[in-house]
């Protein structure tokens, strides 16, 4: 269930990185990403 949530944060940011501001995808698409690859690794 945390992997489906993170997974929706990633596309949120990564959305909103690419229509409005790049600083999101550093605010919150990235550290999102790590924490879904750190996750998925320890599942």
């Amino acid at each position: 269930m945390s992997v489906f949530f993170l997974g929706c944060v990633v596309t949120a940011g990564v959305y909103g990185g690419l229509t409005t501001s790049k600083s999101i995808l550093i605010k919150q698409a990235l550290p999102a990403l790590i924490v879904l690859v750190v996750t998925v690794i320890l599942k």
